[in-house]
């Protein structure tokens, strides 16, 4: 499981955001939004930790990798 700090996601709007942008690079990717934390976990088996940062960061995304 990998856990993402996204200090620009605000609102449901951004929430949907940045579940998108983490299944257009792994479509079955569980995703778990927590806005009042701004963090995101994802569980993925088709992307690792480094692409799925890539891809929220290129979104727009601030991202920072959060250590399990």
């Amino acid at each position: 499981m990998l856990r993402f700090k996204i200090p620009n996601m605000a609102c449901g709007g951004c929430a949907k955001g940045v579940t998108a942008t983490l299944r257009e690079v792994d479509p079955n990717a569980v995703v778990q939004v927590s806005l009042e934390h701004r963090e995101v976990t994802v569980e993925s088996k088709a992307a690792g930790a480094d692409t799925l940062d890539r891809a929220l960061r290129d979104a727009g995304w601030k991202s920072e990798r959060v250590a399990a």
